[in-house]
């Protein structure tokens, strides 16, 4: 199975601009999963819950959700990317994992980063995988990377591959995925985005650095930090099915949840 990420500058409150540019990016591609960055197609540091809303669009329907449906059935290939996602009178910092027929799968954001908390509603939605061409895939969103109990739980029900849509400006997230990979026992497909935003006295400076991930903690693509770049790179996601450490330990049957703290 092949999998790949886009990284790419967005441009704030420009969606048609953005797809624009992100079908440039992929027109040659060849794969059977391909992750784009967190709010890939409206840009992440909005002025306001007046611009978010402006910008957001329910979940199945919409020029974003148009867009990968589209790129899905031409590329033959679950399309992965996040956008602001309205509920009636909701906003969530949601990802959407598109397929060929146009099903989709959506998630959202559980752990909201910092101004987030002002905009956009808690996300709801179970962290439970779902197949697509006989393997399992979970998703999350960018500041889920900092709670390991989101991999972990997703690992337990079955995630081979946690498809990872991301806008980070820390600079931990790439090397802490290395643990989250190893520890669960998953690959990881990191998709990040590059340049900065600002509005009034806020700035942002993102990372780039888009990654995957073995279950090994195997780098099997690393993205530069300050340009537009596609990978696609070939997996075998029944390699996370072992989760023999040695002979004798198992990375979940050896698990004492007894002694652990909620």
């Amino acid at each position: 199975m092949k999998v790949g990420f886009v990284q790419f500058n967005p441009v704030l409150g420009n969606i048609d601009k953005n797809l624009e540019r992100a079908e440039a990016l992929i027109k040659d591609v060849s794969t059977d999963v391909l992750v784009f960055p967190e709010l890939f197609a409206t840009g992440y540091l909005f002025r306001d819950a007046a611009q978010l809303s402006s910008l957001a669009e329910p979940a199945g329907n919409g020029k974003i959700f148009w867009a990968m449906r589209d790129w899905s059935k031409r590329l033959d290939a679950l399309i992965v990317g996040g956008f602001p996602e309205r509920d009636g009178e909701k906003i969530f910092n949601s990802a959407i994992a598109v397929e060929p027929d146009a099903n989709f799968h959506l998630y959202r954001k559980l752990h909201l980063f910092d101004r987030e908390k002002t905009l956009f509603e808690r996300g709801d939605i179970p962290l439970e995988p779902f197949e697509f061409r006989g393997a399992k895939f979970g998703l999350l969103v960018c500041f889920d990377w900092i709670f390991p109990e989101a991999y972990r739980t997703l690992a337990i029900r079955g995630a081979q591959v946690i498809l990872h849509i991301s806008n980070l400006v820390l600079p931990y997230c790439q090397r802490a995925s290395f643990a989250r990979a190893i520890e669960n026992g998953i690959f990881i497909v990191l998709a990040n985005r590059i340049g900065e935003e600002k509005v009034e006295n806020i700035s942002l400076h993102f990372t780039g650095g888009s990654i995957i991930y073995s279950p090994k903690g195997e780098i099997l693509s690393r993205a530069s930090v300050d340009r537009e770049e596609v990978a696609v790179v070939e997996i075998y996601p029944d390699d996370a099915l072992d989760k023999w450490i040695t002979e004798r330990n198992h990375l979940f049957e050896d698990r004492r949840p007894e002694f652990y703290e909620r």
